[in-house]
């Protein structure tokens, strides 16, 4: 394949062999106007464009069309995220995402499940939209037991270290491999600093899922934005937060800061009025922004994909394109402590993404996994 390098804007070729770049020149000029640049990791994705992972009807094919949908964004690795819900409702999901395995390319693009609850704070804020009668206290035996349903593919938990019980069960977590994130806390600057020392590593959705009003000084946004320890992942998509915020996170952590879509079933869908198994009646406008029906002003979860929200942060010169990428893809894995494995580089696995740019539009022209096509525009 052949185009610009998404850092250095120099013309390559890249040639690869079964799943490796095998080799990467610098030629004099391309037949196209494309970018080719590494393949996009999410780590938090509830759903996309109608299908949910954490609906009681969600089935092995809706996973199949989850991780079809996402290729067409760029996405080479992803995190189906299972949110606060029943217990019969989780092994069910989980179930789900496991037996979806069985096809190859599947298996390879889906980089484990995030478990974002049910461990979760119970106030009104912080909580969001995770339904108050399932949230409870860490319960290491209930979470072993989803473990063991999931075949060890719980690599990554978000919960609040404001419960008794937590730095032990992030200890617990930590020891057998799995990325511990605090978020929908209420948790008080010391308890996130031992959430640190036991383990913790990411904030999640930092900014987002919080009260009204905080105390000025002493409170958990400052305590984990301060955290030398502690990367953050970020919702850019124009609405979760505003631009100066997001403009302050970056500055603060500019190489620990993550891109997340946190994208719900909703997008990728056209603008309409829907029905929501949690927040009940919303609404998504021509711009994107999903909110509560009957309360216009506050948002009912993401409706952009991992490729909207770098096209956001490039666009309004929050940072740049290249950087915006790598916050969309490598950084993500090295948040996660993978080693990562791909990227443009000689050597690194083909999990690539070819577009074009059109007034300020990326397109998806190729998204190729493990060295294959997995999508083509037509």
């Amino acid at each position: 394949m052949e185009g610009l390098h998404y850092k250095s804007l120099k013309t390559i070729r890249v040639d690869i062999e079964q799943d490796i770049i095998s080799n990467i020149a610098e030629i004099k000029s391309s037949k196209n106007n494309y970018w080719i640049a590494p393949g996009l990791v999410d780590l938090q994705v509830n759903g996309f464009r109608g299908k949910d992972f954490n609906q009681e009807d969600t089935n092995i094919e809706d996973v199949e069309l989850i991780t079809k949908y996402l290729w067409e964004t760029g996405v080479t690795t992803y995190f189906p995220t299972l949110i606060t819900n029943s217990d019969a409702n989780i092994r069910h999901s989980i179930k789900n995402i496991v037996h979806a395995f069985k096809e190859k390319s599947i298996k390879e693009t889906i980089g484990g499940i995030h478990l974002e609850g049910p461990f979760l704070s119970k106030e009104n804020g912080p909580r969001g939209a995770h339904p108050l009668e399932f949230i409870q206290a860490p319960n290491w035996d209930l979470f072993c037991k989803w473990q063991e349903i999931a075949e060890g593919k719980i690599k990554m938990i978000t919960l609040s270290p404001e419960w008794l019980a937590s730095t032990a069960f992030i200890s617990k977590c930590v020891d057998r491999g799995v990325v511990v994130a605090i978020g929908h806390t209420a948790a008080s600057p010391a308890q996130i600093q031992e959430a640190v020392a036991a383990g913790a590593s990411i904030s999640t959705h930092l900014g987002n899922a919080t009260h009204a009003m905080l105390p000025r000084h002493s409170n958990y946004i400052w305590e984990q934005l301060a955290s030398e320890g502690l990367w953050s992942t970020i919702i850019a998509d124009g609405f979760h937060l505003p631009d100066s915020l997001l403009k302050v996170l970056l500055k603060v952590k500019p190489e620990m800061t993550v891109l997340v879509s946190d994208a719900t079933k909703f997008a990728g869908m056209k603008p309409g009025r829907y029905h929501s198994h949690i927040g009940g009646d919303i609404e998504l406008d021509q711009q994107g922004r999903l909110f509560m029906k009957d309360s216009p002003d506050f948002l009912a979860g993401s409706a952009k994909s991992l490729l909207d929200c770098i096209e956001n942060l490039s666009n309004r010169q929050i940072t740049s394109l290249a950087k915006a990428i790598d916050m969309a893809s490598i950084k993500a894995l090295e948040a996660i402590k993978a080693r990562p494995s791909f990227g443009l580089e000689i050597g690194k696995k083909a999990d690539l993404m070819v577009f074009e740019q059109v007034e300020g539009k990326i397109n998806i022209v190729q998204t190729i996994k493990a060295g294959k096509i997995v999508y083509s525009r037509t």
